[in-house]
């Protein structure tokens, strides 16, 4: 499937959920590992501010990205984000959706708005 790279250059992001092992099976327990590295997956969530328009998101980040210090709240930052598209087929029926991945989140700060000319 299509990788997209996400520029967040200009986007505000806030946590909103702390890190937390990702999960393969819930039924198992089974934490999700990336299949290249073997390493363990973390979740995150949150705010995702741009243009005036915001979506709250859940990106896969991996166990060595997660910087400590992060505070629900708190300006993010998520270098190396992509999204990629997905569609399943779950007891009959169609789904699908968009994954969001970075290699890293840290502590970031609130983007300094740029001075029109005017």
């Amino acid at each position: 499937m299509r990788v997209i790279r996400v520029d967040a250059s200009t986007a505000t992001i806030l946590l909103t959920e702390a890190p937390a092992p990702k999960l393969r099976d819930r039924q198992t327990g089974e934490i999700a590992k990336d299949a290249v590295s073997g390493e363990a997956l973390m979740t995150v969530g949150v705010v995702f501010i741009d243009e005036g328009d915001s979506s709250l998101i859940q990106v896969t980040v991996p166990e060595s990205g997660v910087t400590e210090g992060l505070t629900v709240g708190a300006p993010v930052s998520l270098p190396g984000l992509i999204a990629r598209p997905w569609e399943s087929v779950f007891n009959g029926q169609q789904r699908h959706g968009i994954a969001y991945r970075a290699t890293a989140i840290a502590s970031g700060a609130f983007p300094v708005p740029v001075a029109q000319a005017g």
